[in-house]
C-alpha cells in the first residue's frame, strides 16, 4: 500500500523529509523549533493508542497553520501534496485542526451534540463525524499540553481555560489523554475530584 490509500501506515522517513524541506525545524516554537513540537505531539498520540492516521496529522497538524500558530508550510492549494504523504485521512485531520474557529467552536465542546464546526478559513459550518471530532480533541490536547509543558506563562495564563476545556469534553477523550490534562493541568482546578 502506499500512504495515499485509506488504513496504510505512513511513511515516517517521507514526512520527516517534507518537514525538514518546509523548515520546521527552523521555526521557533515554545520548547524549541517546531519540529521538535510536532514530533513531541505525535509521541504524546502514540502513547495514547491513536492510529497511525492521528499520529500522522500530529506529525503535520501546523501544515496549513493553525487558529493559534500563522506560520504555514503549505498553501491550502497544495492539500493534495499532503494527502499522497500522509494518506487522505490524516491530511482530512490536518484540515480541520487547521480550520477549527476557536472562538466558535471551543465554547462548543462537550456541550453540544453534535459540534458544529465553523471553518476560520471560509466561514462555512459543518458537523464532523464523531471519530473526528475524537482525533481533533485529541490532537488538541497533545498540541496544548506540550505547548504549556514548555511555557510556564502560557501555562499560568491558558492552564485554568484548557483544563475546564478538556473536562467537558473528556467523554470524547482517550483515557491516558485525560490523565496527561490532570497530571499537568489539575493545579488549575478547584475541583480535584475532577482530575480522576
Amino acid at each position: 500500500m502506499t500512504p495515499s490509500e485509506p488504513g496504510s501506515a505512513p511513511a515516517w522517513d517521507r514526512i520527516e523529509a517534507f518537514l525538514l524541506a518546509h523548515d520546521a525545524d527552523r521555526i521557533p516554537h515554545p520548547g524549541g523549533t517546531l519540529l521538535a513540537h510536532l514530533h513531541r505531539v505525535a509521541d504524546l498520540l502514540a502513547d495514547w493508542g491513536c492510529d497511525p492516521a492521528v499520529r500522522a496529522a500530529g506529525l503535520c497538524h501546523a501544515a496549513y497553520g493553525t487558529d493559534g500558530f500563522d506560520h504555514a508550510l503549505l498553501g491550502l492549494d497544495r492539500r493534495g501534496t499532503l494527502a499522497d504523504l500522509v494518506g487522505p485521512r490524516a491530511e482530512a485531520l490536518v484540515h480541520l485542526y487547521a480550520s477549527c474557529d476557536r472562538a466558535a467552536v471551543y465554547p462548543r465542546l462537550g456541550v453540544d451534540e453534535p459540534v458544529v464546526f465553523r471553518d476560520r478559513f471560509t466561514g462555512a459550518d459543518h458537523t464532523p463525524p464523531e471519530a473526528d471530532l475524537r482525533a481533533f480533541l485529541a490532537l488538541t490536547v497533545a498540541n496544548e499540553l506540550d505547548v504549556l509543558a514548555h511555557n510556564a506563562d502560557l501555562a499560568a495564563r491558558y492552564g485554568p481555560g484548557l483544563y475546564e476545556l478538556f473536562a467537558r469534553a473528556r467523554a470524547l477523550l482517550p483515557s491516558a489523554a485525560w490523565r496527561a490534562c490532570g497530571d499537568l493541568l489539575g493545579r488549575h482546578t478547584t475541583a480535584p475530584e475532577e482530575r480522576n
